[in-house]
């Protein structure tokens, strides 16, 4: 068994275990245990997803086109906050308004 990838946390392992079982690759999930010996704080290095030796390299391709396509998701996370900051002045802008008003 190889190591495929290590996660962050144990729940990132499990997504990238499930993408390689889908894909065919029969993909374990290592660190269940040291996780919970940290509490509830996210213990970081301790998940990792193994691989038999065989088919680590389809493996780490798939992971890296997962990685890929994470990275853009979050490009595109962060220019979609842009209508709600128009929306957020504006409701600013009115309740000052009403404010004014009704002191009138």
């Amino acid at each position: 068994m190889q190591i495929a990838y290590r996660a962050r946390d144990i729940t990132e392992a499990h997504i990238v275990a499930g993408l390689l079982n889908a894909n065919d690759i029969e993909a374990y999930v290592g660190g269940h245990y040291l996780q919970g010996a940290m509490g509830e704080i996210g213990a970081a290095g301790f998940s990792n997803v193994h691989v038999e030796d065989d088919d680590l390299f389809p493996a780490r391709q798939l992971i890296a086109e997962y990685e890929a396509s994470h990275r853009v998701a979050r490009a595109r996370e962060r220019n979609d906050d842009k209508p709600d900051s128009y929306v957020r002045w504006f409701l600013l802008v009115i309740a000052v308004l009403a404010v004014i008003w009704l002191n009138l």
